[in-house]
């Protein structure tokens, strides 16, 4: 049997993944799940230690967040590229 527990979260998180669930059956457990496999376990070298997938997923955001610039997009800053 799977035990349960609750979490605190803010409405404004709630309604954001509210919006990302498939149906009105599937479970915030679910929808909650499906975005943690968005982080990779590994690749062909091996698995990941869970601080270097946290580190990925805070590189991601940074990135997304405009708080870094990209390799790509630094050399064409230098017109490198």
């Amino acid at each position: 049997m799977t035990e349960y527990t609750s979490i605190q979260i803010s409405p404004e998180t709630r309604k954001r993944i509210a919006r990302l669930k498939q149906s009105r059956r599937e479970t915030y457990d679910e929808t909650l799940n499906k975005l943690l496999e968005l982080i990779p376990e590994g690749d062909e070298e091996g698995r990941y230690s869970q601080e270097f997938r946290i580190d990925l997923l805070n590189a991601r955001l940074d990135l997304r967040r405009s708080r870094i610039v990209s390799h790509k997009d630094l050399k064409r800053k230098l017109g490198l590229g």
